[in-house]
């Protein structure tokens, strides 16, 4: 594990991530207080699948029109 404070860890950033990454644990502090943990982003565990939502969803007949109170902006 690695523990840096704030003004360290902005002067140290690549190199962090590059640990991060290889998946050591960063911890970045304030006042060598843990406020931070820098871990790198996981991949969704399943894949998004498409149409999902259908049927769920719906847009108003009258969506594309411009609403009374706007007829001088036209």
């Amino acid at each position: 594990m690695t523990k840096v404070n704030i003004a360290e860890a902005k002067a140290q950033f690549s190199r962090l991530v590059r640990k991060a990454m290889m998946g050591e644990e960063v911890i970045i502090a304030r006042d060598n207080k843990p406020v931070l943990k820098l871990v790198p982003v996981e991949a969704p565990s399943t894949p998004r699948k498409p149409g999902t939502a259908k049927g769920r969803i719906w847009i108003s007949p009258d969506f594309d029109e411009t609403p009374e109170d706007f007829s001088d902006y036209r």
